[in-house]
């Protein structure tokens, strides 16, 4: 049976993969994102954009129209982010709020309002994205892994929140993911040593499967390239 499944940041790079990974299996994929529109098409997919996700109205608007169209919510998948390498002394004060809410703010809000329907599947699933680098910090990183930090710390405390119900709670934690944007931003980098999106897909389904069903609170480094 086709699942409902809600792919955030879905017209990113990651999130593209990701989307076209769930609908290669048969699931119903709904993309949502901040952007108006996605750079290519999904067959079957639902796409929503211009959706600011730190707005509870906003967001609830978009899980209506999910629901409506699919069906329900099976499964959640938080991509949506942004990342910013600054120094503390160098760099803004609002750089840290800003991505506090760009990577932790919107995957908390979705995730609240999209609970009703996830504990009403018979297995449930949100899969957020943390960050090998929120492990621990190095320079010009303290304000992305304070964020990504809390991500993590998000899905520990709900996945015991959510302990009784079908719903497990889990992360992944890549290290550089090959985009894109990180191959114009690090042009000299060894990009054989990133993580591909595909390979990230590929755990985020098992993640969401029934095979999964016994892991819950983890927080999965992601770091071959596959």
């Amino acid at each position: 049976m086709a699942r409902s499944v809600i792919v955030t940041g879905g017209f990113g790079a990651l999130g593209q993969a990701v989307a076209a990974a769930f609908a290669a299996q048969g699931d119903k994929v709904a993309r949502v994102d901040f952007a108006d529109s996605a750079p290519s098409a999904l067959d079957g997919a639902l796409d929503i954009g211009g959706v600011d996700l730190t707005d509870a109205a906003a967001t609830q608007a978009a899980l209506d129209k999910v629901v409506s169209a699919n069906g329900g919510i099976d499964v959640l998948v938080n991509i949506a982010g942004g990342f910013a390498w600054e120094t503390l002394e160098d760099g803004s004060i609002d750089t840290w709020a800003k991505m506090q809410s760009m990577n932790l703010m919107t995957a908390a809000t979705i995730t609240k309002l999209a609970l009703p329907q996830l504990k009403q599947s018979s297995e449930g699933r949100i899969v957020n994205i943390g960050a090998g680098a929120a492990v621990k910090a190095g320079m010009g990183m303290g304000a992305y892994a304070a964020s990504k930090s809390g991500v993590h710390r998000l899905t520990e405390a709900l996945a015991e929140e959510l302990a009784g119900s079908s719903v497990t709670v889990n992360a992944v934690l890549p290290s550089i993911i090959d985009t894109p944007t990180n191959r114009k931003d690090m042009p000299d980098a060894d990009f054989s040593e990133w993580v591909k999106p595909e390979a990230i897909a590929g755990v985020i389904l098992f993640l969401a499967s029934s095979a999964s069903g016994a892991v819950t609170g983890g927080l999965i480094p992601v770091t071959r390239g596959g």
